[in-house]
């Protein structure tokens, strides 16, 4: 929603950051990886039916809109809508999609007319985001997320 500060902020991002953690790895619902842009999540989750899928995000994006509200200091939506899913169904299709979630950040900036220099990992993204600390994503568990993406062509 347009009165919710910059997802990208420290502080947001902590609040992501806990959330992340706390429903990454439920039963039939797993995030395997997520970008943060200023307005919005990129996702890659793996679940076990439309059921789990939807039961796994309402309960993250709830954890989401009360972390980001409490530190708001307001009450209200947070979350302009729903997510928007896509079936991931082959090797070439997850590749494709990790590198667009992963290098997500480049692509925002890039429209805004900003150059980020180098090709780091985004700080606010799985390829980087819990590593010296809490995981914040669960290990794939899928051939497609484990080994079918990495046969694929380059994308």
């Amino acid at each position: 929603m347009p009165h919710v500060w910059n997802l990208r902020s420290r502080r947001s991002f902590r609040v992501l950051s806990h959330a992340f953690a706390h429903a990454c790895n439920r039963p039939g619902f797993r995030l395997v990886h997520f970008s943060v842009q200023g307005d919005h999540l990129h996702l890659v989750v793996e679940a076990a039916d439309e059921v789990r899928l939807s039961r796994g995000l309402q309960g993250l994006a709830v954890r989401i809109a009360r972390g980001l509200n409490r530190m708001m200091a307001r009450r209200g939506k947070v979350l302009a809508d729903r997510y928007h899913g896509h079936v991931l169904r082959t090797p070439s299709e997850v590749a494709r999609a990790v590198a667009y979630v992963l290098g997500n950040v480049f692509v925002h900036a890039s429209r805004r007319g900003e150059h980020i220099a180098g090709l780091e990992p985004d700080e606010f993204s799985s390829a980087v985001a819990g590593a010296t600390g809490p995981p914040l994503v669960a290990p794939a568990r899928t051939w497609l997320l484990t080994i079918g993406w990495t046969r694929a062509r380059a994308p």
